[in-house]
């Protein structure tokens, strides 16, 4: 017997600005992720706050991006600051159709001038609750590697093994070594790799060329996956958007 199905997407929105910092776009942005209507949204490079910003766009939200772009769409919503600064700071948030139990965010820093963390959240989905985690990996591969134990240690004392569990964002992982890390410690599998074994190109998001951005997955079965690249896409922010259809198999 299959479960009802869930649509869920990623996506580094570039703190709601286009490629290069060209034009700020977090206007565009929400009418383009209401248009593709996920159950749960994945996002990184969040903007929590920025006075300048502020100042300097007189249609700049009066409220936090994740809030902004949750409102009057999306049931419940979630941040994790991360960077912080003088002027503000940004981080991870899911937006989610459904309630949020808790929520979470780990700092899993390894470099103390590239703050890292991982947002996690508990969602009540119909009949089962899944745990949600979103991240944005270090630039580095010694940093991710130590990145992905950190999250896979956290995930074994706070969820239970056989628990549904979904992990998206920004892995910046172009080498693919998430994949075996993950799948050894979790049980996971990722979203696009199948049947070619590889992750969707997700970078830059005109033409992507990098597999960066990923969608993990236990408990679930995937229906359908897209690539959300080009126009629109690619004037919104640098990485391209992912998103996958799944089901949930009754145990």
């Amino acid at each position: 017997m299959k479960m009802p199905a869930l649509h869920v997407a990623t996506y580094n929105i570039h703190k709601g600005f286009s490629q290069f910092n060209r034009r700020m776009m977090v206007h565009e942005l929400r009418e383009r992720l209401r248009h593709l209507n996920p159950d749960i949204v994945f996002l990184q490079e969040v903007q929590g706050l920025h006075l300048q910003h502020a100042e300097n766009h007189a249609d700049w939200p009066a409220a936090p991006q994740h809030e902004f772009l949750a409102d009057e769409h999306w049931l419940d919503s979630a941040y994790g600051r991360n960077m912080i600064y003088d002027h503000g700071h940004h981080g991870n948030a899911i937006l989610s159709r459904f309630p949020i139990l808790h929520s979470h965010n780990q700092d899993v820093t390894h470099l103390h001038f590239e703050k890292r963390g991982l947002l996690h959240c508990r969602i009540q989905l119909p009949e089962t609750v899944a745990h949600c985690v979103c991240v944005h990996l270090s630039l580095f591969g010694h940093s991710r590697r130590r990145q992905m134990e950190a999250l896979a240690d956290y995930l074994d004392r706070e969820a239970d093994p056989q628990a549904p569990l979904i992990i998206a964002g920004d892995f910046n992982d172009w080498r693919n070594r998430a994949g075996d890390q993950l799948a050894r410690r979790l049980g996971l599998s990722e979203a696009f790799s199948c049947p070619r074994g590889i992750p969707a190109r997700s970078f830059p998001a005109a033409l992507p060329m990098f597999r960066l951005d990923r969608i993990y997955l236990r408990g679930f079965a995937v229906h359908r996956t897209e690539i959300h690249h080009g126009p629109p896409w690619s004037a919104i922010s640098d990485h391209a958007a992912l998103s996958a259809h799944l089901t949930r198999h009754a145990s």
